[in-house]
C-alpha cells in the first residue's frame, strides 16, 4: 500500500508540475502575440475604412465613437475628414439574422447618408452563396449595387420583399442579412444625429458615445 500512496503521490506532482509549465508557456505565448495581433487588427480595420471612405487625411480611430443600435448591437463609427472637412464616416455594423448567425460589415456613408462602398467583416455564410455578398451588392449588373443609393430615398430591401435590390441567387436569407446590417448602420447613425444632416457632424462629444 505504501508504495502505491508513493506512486499516487508522484503522479499528482507530476501532473501539477506539467500543468504549471504548460500554464506558464501559454502565458508566455499570449504576451508574445498580444501586441502583434493587435496591430494586425488595427491594420486590418484601417484598411477597410480605407476602402468604404477613400480620400481622408486624419485618422478615424482616433476620433472613433459607439452608439448603440436599437438591436442592442454596439456599432463603432469612424468620422473620415479631409483637411478638416468631413467627407463622411465609417461604420461598423451587424446582423445576427444571418443563415450562420452574425454578419459584420463596414459600410461608408458621404455626408447626404448616400452609400459609398463597403466591406464584409465576418460572416458564417454558407460558401459559395452567402460568401458571394463581398460582391454581390457592388456589381453594376441588373439592381444588385447598392452603391451611390441612400436608405432615406431608396427601399434597400430585396425585391421579394419589395424593396430594389436583386438578392443573390439562391441566398435570400444572407442577401436579407447584409441589407439589415446597412440599415442598422444608417438608421443607429442617423437617429443619433437628430435635427444634424446626415454625417454633419459626427464628434465623440455630439455623437452621443457613452
Amino acid at each position: 500500500m505504501a508504495k502505491t500512496e508513493s506512486t499516487l503521490k508522484n503522479m499528482v506532482l507530476t501532473l501539477l508540475v506539467i500543468t504549471c509549465v504548460a500554464g506558464a508557456s501559454l502565458g508566455g505565448m499570449y504576451e508574445l502575440t498580444k501586441e502583434p495581433i493587435a496591430a494586425a487588427k488595427a491594420a486590418k480595420q484601417q484598411a477597410a475604412i480605407k476602402e468604404v471612405v477613400p480620400g481622408f487625411n486624419n485618422n478615424p480611430g482616433d476620433e472613433m465613437y459607439e452608439l448603440k443600435s436599437k438591436e442592442g448591437f454596439d456599432l463603432k463609427l469612424f468620422p473620415a475628414k479631409k483637411d478638416g472637412n468631413l467627407i463622411g464616416v465609417a461604420i461598423e455594423s451587424m446582423t445576427n439574422t444571418g443563415f450562420g448567425g452574425n454578419i459584420k460589415i463596414m459600410v461608408g456613408l458621404k455626408p447626404d447618408g448616400s452609400i459609398i462602398n463597403y466591406q464584409v467583416l465576418e460572416h458564417k455564410e454558407t460558401p459559395g452563396l452567402g460568401t458571394k455578398m463581398d460582391v454581390w451588392f457592388k456589381t453594376d449588373k441588373g439592381n444588385q449595387s447598392i452603391l451611390g443609393k441612400n436608405p432615406k430615398n431608396n427601399n434597400l430591401t430585396v425585391s421579394k420583399d419589395g424593396g430594389e435590390v436583386d438578392a443573390i441567387t439562391a441566398a435570400t436569407i444572407s442577401s436579407r442579412a447584409f441589407l439589415h446590417a446597412i440599415q442598422v448602420a444608417y438608421e443607429t447613425y442617423t437617429t443619433n444625429q437628430g435635427d444634424q444632416p446626415v454625417a454633419s457632424n459626427t464628434s465623440s462629444e455630439e455623437g452621443g458615445a457613452e
